[in-house]
């Protein structure tokens, strides 16, 4: 089965902005994206029904109504769409899902905004951040200076599998990597991608503050998760450098 059901039909995008949030090294994308859905009060818009997604429910609290564990939440006032996974998605089911979702993204028209984080040791300077993009997604990056990458590297998982289809259909996209700790939920990272970088380009302002003040209730409410993946041994996607001549 493979469709994106809309559950909420008075929202109208035109050609909207998307995030996309499969978790991954320090959940940095995950975070970003739970805290612009929450920050921006983002309607929960579609859920995402995918083969290689596994076959759970979701559930809230104060709400007995089951969901997907993956969503797509909409702010019509923006025209942005964010996806939100609570799951993590094997990597041998990634091209699956990411030819899934490429159905969507072509009949909406979306310019995607990939998120991802490279392991790196924590240090007294700011983790950094780079740009990288496909078809004429560099030129979002040029408009928000959005440095370019110190080193060749590769983006795995769900969140490269969807960089490869933007590849090869020649798809406006863009992704984003940052510094991120290789061990725990990292929201100072997850700060910086959304203030260096998702609010750039998607045009929209997003407080942060809350990210830095509770970054140690934030790390605990995400880290049951992340002993999960780590678990199960299926990172979502990770940014790498290749170690190789060139």
């Amino acid at each position: 089965m493979t469709r994106i059901s809309v559950i909420d039909d008075d929202i109208s995008l035109d050609e909207p902005t998307l995030v996309e949030g499969f978790p991954g090294v320090g959940l940095v994308g995950k975070i970003a994206t739970d805290h612009m859905i929450e920050t921006h009060e983002m309607d929960h818009y579609a859920n995402v029904h995918c083969d290689g997604l596994p076959r759970v429910a979701v559930y809230r609290d104060d709400n007995p109504t089951v969901t997907t564990p993956v969503r797509l939440y909409a702010d019509e006032e923006r025209d942005l769409v964010a996806l939100r996974s609570d799951v993590p998605v094997n990597p041998s089911a990634a091209t699956e899902v990411a030819g899934c979702l490429e159905s969507w993204f072509a009949e909406t028209a979306v310019f995607p905004i990939f998120l991802s984080g490279l392991g790196h040791e924590k240090g007294e300077e700011p983790p950094a951040l780079y740009g990288i993009a496909t078809g004429d997604g560099g030129e979002a990056l040029d408009r928000a200076d959005i440095g370019d990458p110190p080193e060749a590297g590769l983006v795995s998982g769900p969140t490269g599998a969807m960089l490869a289809e933007a590849l090869q259909r020649d798809r406006d996209a863009v992704g984003l990597v940052v510094q991120s700790d290789p061990q725990f939920p990292d929201p100072e990272a997850a700060r910086v991608l959304i203030r260096e970088g998702i609010d750039p380009i998607a045009g929209t302002d997003t407080p942060t503050d809350g990210l830095v003040d509770q970054a140690s209730e934030i790390r605990e409410a995400k880290r049951a998760f992340a002993e999960r993946m780590q678990k199960a041994n299926e990172e979502s996607t990770q940014a790498e450098p290749l170690k190789m001549f060139q």
